[in-house]
């Protein structure tokens, strides 16, 4: 709900703050240092900052609610700057409410379900591809339409193209997105096609991976036709909405996360099929 970039931003602010500061502003907030924090940083500062930071849940409103009243406590009382403007403007693109200048006062933004981080990215070798298209996205869908569909469309690749990494199968750039799509299906036992055990091989499930695998298609030919960016247009997009953003992001978010499921599931038929 909050983006890595806003948490930098704040992480950066904090070199001129204390340690005891802000170590007491998340504690009251009840969130503890994540012991397993790997970030390195020669300012002790920024490095407890980050410990917290790692500490909260950024998916759940009840964490961003608390987390925007310790960026208030620890704020209220800084210069005004340029940075400081910076963190503010970027809490903005993430749909929070500030009342700077003025009281200080941070609103979260509201849930927006199926844009909350995908589950298991903190499992991928490197997810930050995956993570830097949803985060444009969450900024684009009131707004910008056209860059939201283009980047539903490239969150798709992003993702086929880690799972085909993360399982040791070659990326064909030239591929585009449908058969990109299906490759990286095809790596995790999950295209119809694909012979599976249990209720993997119904055909109950094997209809939905069929209506599942069209998806990817669909996201290919609505941006190619100039609702999404990616292609310049002769003319302006007309009658584009918020709307149909939703669409194409809610069905990209879909495929992606059938396949992170599947990629991080213990029990999936494609390690079966790898022994």
């Amino acid at each position: 709900m909050i983006s890595t970039s806003t948490r930098g931003l704040f992480r950066s602010l904090m070199t001129d703050s204390s340690v005891g500061a802000i170590s007491t502003a998340f504690q009251d907030e009840g969130f503890a240092p994540n012991p397993d924090c790997r970030y390195d940083d020669t300012s002790v500062r920024r490095t407890t900052t980050q410990q917290y930071l790692e500490s909260v849940d950024w998916t759940h409103p009840g964490h961003v609610a608390r987390v925007c009243r310790v960026f208030e406590r620890l704020l209220i009382d800084w210069p005004d700057s340029p940075y400081l403007q910076r963190f503010y403007d970027s809490l903005r693109r993430d749909g929070c409410t500030v009342d700077h200048p003025g009281t200080g006062l941070i609103t979260p933004p509201a849930d927006r379900g199926p844009l909350r981080p995908l589950r298991f990215l903190a499992t991928l070798t490197d997810p930050t591809a995956i993570q830097e298209q949803l985060d444009r996205i969450q900024r684009a869908i009131p707004d910008d339409p056209a860059l939201a569909i283009g980047s539903a469309k490239e969150l798709v690749e992003s993702t086929a193209k880690v799972v085909l990494l993360e399982r040791g199968r070659p990326v064909n750039d030239k591929d585009d997105l449908p058969a990109l799509a299906r490759a990286a299906q095809e790596a995790l036992a999950l295209h119809p096609s694909s012979s599976a055990l249990g209720p993997d091989s119904s055909d109950a499930v094997k209809k939905i991976l069929g209506a599942v695998t069209t998806i990817t298609a669909g996201l290919g030919e609505l941006r190619n036709r100039g609702y999404g960016t990616g292609h310049g247009t002769a003319a302006a997009r007309v009658g584009l909405r918020p709307r149909h953003a939703h669409l194409a992001v809610n069905a990209a978010v879909t495929w992606c996360q059938l396949l992170l499921d599947t990629l991080a599931d213990p029990e999936a038929p494609w390690r079966k099929t790898t022994v």
